[in-house]
């Protein structure tokens, strides 16, 4: 944690390492691949999360571009949408 004090002014302000720097856009191109191809298919995120093995939770944060998913988890949302990897990291036309 990163502590910042200035006396001008008298003010705190605290920098916690959990501020994240704003998705890359491979990032959000994942997101709007995954969430268009579930919507398509009709199914849930608590569905995606267990036909692909993963908690409903990370499925909504990697739809709202929040986390940095691992290839092996992109390979694991692929299989359970029925497309092959590469798919998820295109950008749609």
């Amino acid at each position: 944690m990163l502590l910042i004090v200035c006396r001008m002014w008298n003010a705190l302000r605290i920098a916690s390492p959990q501020m994240k720097a704003p998705p890359s856009q491979l990032r959000r191109v994942v997101a709007a691949n995954v969430r268009r191809l579930r919507t398509t298919l009709e199914i849930s995120q608590e569905r995606l999360a267990s036909d692909s093995g993963l908690h409903r939770t990370y499925v909504g944060a990697i739809e709202r571009a929040e986390r940095n998913v691992s290839l092996d988890n992109v390979e694991r949302l692929a299989l359970a949408l029925g497309v092959e990897p590469w798919r998820l990291l295109r950008e749609c036309e």
